[in-house]
């Protein structure tokens, strides 16, 4: 049913309630399956300790990328919830099925409700510390929608820790060790696009950002920048040491071959970002883009075949 009523001059109306494939269609859309993409980060630890063959190892892989997607989703429902009078507000953020009023508050937390019970107790089939790693990060996540994403800069790191889990809980689930550097460079990464999403939100919002964020009166658009500087120079230099220094890399060092590709995604994304006033959604960037899209399937297909091939 519709959160909100239209008005009449003579008596108020109800709005009429939403038919059921509305319902379930919005509700799909508020589990944000785009963002899915974001847990792809779960096959980095099978791919990277060079078990990417390994059949039983990648069933694993795919059973963890599916407890992180219906843990992420039931999040994303909870923060609708929670900002639901803020989204209202916003220019794009408004459309999402819980601020439109096509699913009700009592629907989206029901459904968060169950697939935290269906990710929760899957993760507890793939091993104690999987679960552990799920349930950290369904703790944290929650605590981020309800305080932590207004404490300024704790904000963005707990972001790039969401995707340091996601790594983390990859290896775990198929039991392989992985390179402290893949850590580096996701922290690093990830805060890339934590400060470029503050910034977009800046400049979308002008002078209303406080109003529909109170935590964006803590940034402002010149130590945005400087914090993507620091962070973008510092996660190419950390990719770089780690293709010619990780141990279980071919002694020719042939993986930076790599770097341009990274190099290029960077930058491509530093474009929409200034340029394109872009940043806003990483998913988003990364399929509406093909220049984006292309640079990292040909950065993560130059990796395997040197991985594999040069073995």
């Amino acid at each position: 049913m519709l959160d909100h009523e239209l008005s009449h001059p003579n008596s108020a109306v109800a709005a009429p309630r939403a038919s059921l494939p509305a319902v379930v269609w919005g509700l799909i859309r508020a589990c944000r399956p785009k963002q899915w993409t974001k847990n792809v980060l779960l096959f980095f630890g099978l791919i990277f300790a060079l078990k990417l063959t390994d059949l039983a190892l990648a069933e694993r892989a795919l059973a963890g990328f599916l407890v992180f997607c219906a843990a992420s989703s039931a999040v994303y429902l909870v923060n609708d919830v929670a900002d639901v009078e803020q989204d209202r507000q916003h220019p794009a953020k408004r459309m999402r099925p819980l601020a439109a009023g096509v699913i009700s508050t009592t629907q989206a937390i029901g459904l968060a409700a169950i697939l935290t019970a269906i990710a929760i107790a899957a993760s507890i089939a793939l091993g104690q510390t999987f679960a552990l790693l799920t349930t950290i990060y369904v703790i944290m996540t929650l605590a981020y929608s309800m305080k932590l994403k207004h404490v300024v800069l704790i904000d963005v790191f707990v972001l790039a820790a969401g995707f340091v889990l996601r790594a983390a809980a990859g290896a775990v689930v198929v039991g392989v060790p992985i390179s402290p550097w893949l850590y580096v460079c996701t922290v690093l990464a990830s805060l890339f696009l934590g400060f470029g999403k503050r910034r977009h939100e800046l400049m979308l919002l002008s002078d209303a950002a406080g109003t529909h964020r109170p935590i964006l009166e803590e940034y402002s658009l010149p130590l945005l920048d400087q914090l993507i500087v620091i962070v973008t120079a510092a996660a190419i230099m950390a990719y770089s040491l780690y293709t010619f220094s990780a141990e279980n890399l071919p002694g020719d060092h042939s993986m930076m071959l790599t770097i341009p590709f990274v190099l290029y995604g960077f930058f491509r994304y530093l474009y929409l970002v200034h340029q394109k006033n872009g940043g806003g959604s990483p998913e988003d960037a990364l399929i509406g883009d093909p220049h984006l899209l292309l640079s990292v399937i040909l950065w993560l297909l130059t990796a395997v075949i040197i991985l594999y091939l040069g073995r």
